[in-house]
């Protein structure tokens, strides 16, 4: 090789390498645009442990249901920092719960990804439900609200008949609407409060998904929200943890019994999650000051952390998961 092309050929690596570490340096957007409420630091990385607010936190008194505007710090539900791919492009979506919380999580995730969606919600939780559906038509997507108490079998079927007339079929169901309150004895709970918990958690799911069925085609999914209650169960939470441990099993057999229909059934296990259900009598004030505090993490989950876990599961190229929990909860917990 003459001396001179040696030359030229160090001058164009050196510049290819030049060229790629500008490449490197420079961020293809706005990274603090990008995420809102924290940083990405130069290589990409983002430090779990300081994403989002750590205890202690202030207490709110609220009556149950709880709502959004009422939290302090406010919940990120992905409003400014969930970037959808069209992952779920034509689908119809319903979403129990899709007011607040992980609902409203997968609700904005779901229509940024390219789906229609119905939330169903309290009358109470008109106002957290008007900002979800501001939020899905913001993103170019058809919302529908359905307010109204899932504890009423009539008002299930009617839930999902209008959701599926209104979106024009239906093949995404989120059970994921819950009533959680806190007792320290088994004594303070009334039959009453329980039947509340029972029928909302466990029943509404039966009476929804025996009414979606004749909607949903091969490739549709059922998604269940239960929780690390299910298999690690807080000694102040006697009714809500058994419901969770219900969701868990009715996720695995329905799983079994749907699978040759083609029709894919999951659920989610969130930890310890800073939503208005905690706000609302779902824990103690005391033990709402230091919440998150006892995950290796040392805070809290965020809505928005959950909401790719729902459009997974959702999605066609998740084809082969069914009968499975997918668990977030900051390292501790199962699964």
């Amino acid at each position: 090789m003459k001396e001179e092309n040696k030359i030229s050929r160090r001058k164009a690596i050196g510049s290819l390498g030049l060229g790629l570490a500008a490449v490197a340096a420079t961020p293809v957007f706005d990274a603090s645009a990008r995420t809102g409420a924290f940083s990405v630091a130069a290589d990409g990385l983002v430090d779990p442990t300081t994403k989002y607010p750590r205890p202690p936190f202030q207490h709110v008194n609220a009556p149950w249901p709880a709502l959004t505007s009422e939290m302090n710090p406010k919940p990120d539900h992905g409003e400014t920092t969930y970037k959808g791919s069209g992952r779920l492009a034509g689908r119809k979506a319903l979403i129990t719960g899709g007011d607040s919380g992980m609902g409203r999580a997968a609700a904005i995730a779901y229509a940024r990804e390219g789906a229609d969606v119905a939330i169903n919600y309290l009358p109470r939780e008109e106002p957290d439900a008007r900002e979800v559906v501001e939020l899905i038509k913001k993103a170019g997507r058809k919302a529908v609200a359905i307010p109204g108490d899932i504890r009423d079998e009539s008002f299930c079927k009617r839930l999902v008949d209008e959701a599926a007339k209104s979106l024009g079929g239906l093949d995404i169901l989120v059970s994921n609407a819950a009533r959680q309150q806190t007792h320290d004895s088994i004594m303070d709970i009334t039959s009453e409060q329980f039947d509340w918990t029972i029928k909302t958690n466990i029943y509404a799911p039966f009476w929804i998904i025996k009414a979606a069925l004749p909607y949903l085609k091969p490739g549709s999914s059922i998604i269940g929200t239960t929780s690390v209650q299910a298999t690690d169960p807080s000694g102040n939470l006697y009714d809500y943890a058994q419901t969770k441990a219900a969701t868990t099993n009715y996720v695995k057999s329905l799983a079994k019994q749907l699978g040759p229909k083609g029709i894919r059934v999951n659920g989610v296990a969130p930890g310890p999650i800073w939503t208005p259900l905690q706000m609302g009598g779902g824990s103690t004030p005391e033990k709402l000051k230091e919440f998150g505090k006892e995950t290796p993490l040392g805070r809290p989950g965020q809505p928005a952390e959950l909401a790719s876990i729902y459009v997974q599961l959702a999605a066609n190229d998740a084809s082969f998961s069914t009968g499975q929990i997918y668990g977030a909860a900051g390292g501790s917990g199962q699964p």
